[in-house]
């Protein structure tokens, strides 16, 4: 829309110049100040690297311009206006970098204070090893799995066609494809966009059972198996709860609920779409994991995950004690940390609902551990995983993977606008209006998700190399330290003390869990 304002109004202008001019009410060279504008404007629209400049051409600029001096801007206005933003500048260029395959080394030493309370460091040895040259996968299947996954450690967390757009869930599964990782499809189901590439896909699962839904919304069997059968998918996840809004369901607006959408889940047109906050195949713990049992019988044997941000810890214990007594485990659970979370939601819950990640997943770990489950249940992390050493960290804290969503987004070209939920994304990322939509490239973004996943990893395994280490599974929570508020320095296991291996079946329960462990219960949330 922009841009035929912007060549409209170019026209009229040159008209009325040339008018001006030939009547000697303008000198000639008027045209010298014109015509540089008109050139840099068609050069704007043409090309395909900046789906900001082609929406926006000239005026885009603006926003680089400001983007540089931002620094300055910072010291001396001050930066509460500036900073409250999901990534720091930093970070947003770190992502940007690695897309674009620009200089990743930093100049002029460190940027952060680590003398500061919170700090986190990486303790390096004296004799590192040599980095990998491959990534060590994570295989994900239990026994009851006759079709396990080899997963990256670094995958693209869910996101949902409909939140994002058409062209940008190309540009994902594009860049899986070209690097070997994952792509969730996010609880809105699977779209012919995820299938286009031939990317590997997670199915994700949600409460409003959308792609495989009958005409009451219900959960089809048929329809799930018929889907699940796809040769692309090789996960599915039930999704129970997400960092954004755990306990309140997904948000789709009116807006973005276009003809295919609206055919796609089994909705109407142009109408809020707003999932269930729970799931209606099942009420209590044993049930999900029948349900969860029943997902991979329907797929033929593909690996089955559940996804949750952590809220009340007995319910974690429900669900690991319906374990033990049904005999039934998920493949994988991922944790998601109540930071994380890239879709609308309501302010309450975006600032005062759900677990951070690291208390989320110290806890699943640790639940499982203790009842001898973890060696049976693949663990991932999702929640501002954005560099190597969030990976690393995560790991240290009990996890086998991770998921990445705001920063698989900057690698897209998301310049943060916070547009993510009016359906006027400036540069096509999250938006389903086809006049900025289709400014995305997904061939140009696809390698710049494939060249952050590529680059992320292989940092992640240089700090595996730094810390002396051969394999990123010998990655424990004394390989990573953190300075206190009281100034002294501690691993991480020193904030979070380990529990035994089988020690819960024991009846060896920490203090801290005595009176959550005693409530929960294996048939009730």
């Amino acid at each position: 829309m922009f841009r035929r304002v912007f060549f409209a109004l170019v026209a009229v202008a040159i008209l009325l110049m040339a008018s001006l001019v030939w009547s000697g009410a303008l000198p000639a060279w008027t045209w010298i100040v014109m015509l540089p504008v008109v050139a840099l404007g068609a050069f704007d629209a043409a090309q395909r690297r900046h789906s900001l400049l082609r929406n926006y051409p000239v005026v885009g600029h603006l926003r680089y311009a400001l983007e540089r001096i931002r620094p300055e801007i910072r010291q001396y206005f001050g930066e509460s206006d500036l900073d409250g933003r999901p990534f720091d500048r930093e970070t947003r260029s770190l992502v940007y970098q690695r897309a674009k395959g620009d200089l990743q080394s930093v100049p002029f030493g460190t940027k952060r204070n680590l003398s500061v309370a919170g700090a986190e460091w990486v303790p390096h040895s004296m004799a590192p090893r040599v980095r990998l040259d491959e990534e060590p996968r994570v295989v994900v299947g239990s026994e009851d799995c006759t079709r396990p996954y080899a997963a990256s450690r670094l995958n693209i967390a869910p996101m949902s066609y409909g939140a994002l757009s058409a062209t940008a869930i190309e540009a994902l599964n594009r860049g899986a494809l070209l690097d070997g990782f994952a792509h969730n499809t996010g609880e809105g189901g699977v779209s012919a966009h995820h299938l286009r590439p031939g990317g590997d896909l997670i199915w994700q699962v949600g409460t409003g059972y959308f792609g495989c839904r009958d005409a009451s919304g219900r959960f089809d069997p048929s329809r799930f198996a018929d889907v699940a059968a796809h040769e692309q998918i090789r996960m599915i996840e039930l999704k129970l709860s997400q960092g954004a809004k755990p306990g309140y369901g997904g948000i789709l607006p009116a807006s973005k609920v276009t003809q295919e959408i609206a055919e796609m889940r089994g909705v109407l047109l142009g109408v809020r779409v707003v999932s269930p906050p729970a799931h209606g195949t099942f009420q209590d713990p044993l049930g999900m994991l029948d349900f969860v049992a029943r997902l991979r019988d329907l797929a033929g044997g593909k690996p089955v995950g559940v996804k949750l941000c952590v809220g009340r810890p007995r319910d974690v214990f429900a669900i690991c004690k319906a374990m033990v007594a049904s005999g039934v485990v998920p493949d994988y659970v991922v944790v998601d940390g109540a930071e994380g979370g890239t879709g609308a939601a309501p302010f309450e819950f975006v600032n005062h609902v759900g677990s951070p990640l690291e208390d989320g997943l110290w806890l699943v770990h640790s639940a499982l551990t203790g009842l001898g489950l973890r060696p049976r249940v693949k663990l991932f992390a999702s929640g501002r995983i954005t560099m190597g050493f969030d990976v690393f960290r995560a790991l240290a804290l009990g996890a086998d993977g991770c998921f990445a969503g705001r920063a698989m987004m900057l690698a897209l070209g998301c310049i943060q606008a916070l547009r993510c939920n009016s359906n006027d994304c400036p540069v096509g990322v999250a938006t389903q209006n086809p006049k900025l939509w289709r400014a995305l490239d997904p061939v140009d973004k696809g390698h710049r998700v494939a060249r952050y996943h590529r680059d992320t990893i292989a940092a992640f395994l240089d700090l595996v190399a730094a810390a002396g280490l051969s394999n990123p599974d010998d990655i424990g929570p004394e390989h990573v330290v953190r300075r206190g508020p009281d100034g002294t320095v501690r691993s991480l296991d020193g904030y979070r003390p380990p529990v035994a291996p089988g020690s819960l079946v024991d009846g060896d329960v920490p203090t801290r869990w005595a009176a959550e462990w005693q409530r929960a219960r294996a048939d009730a949330f």
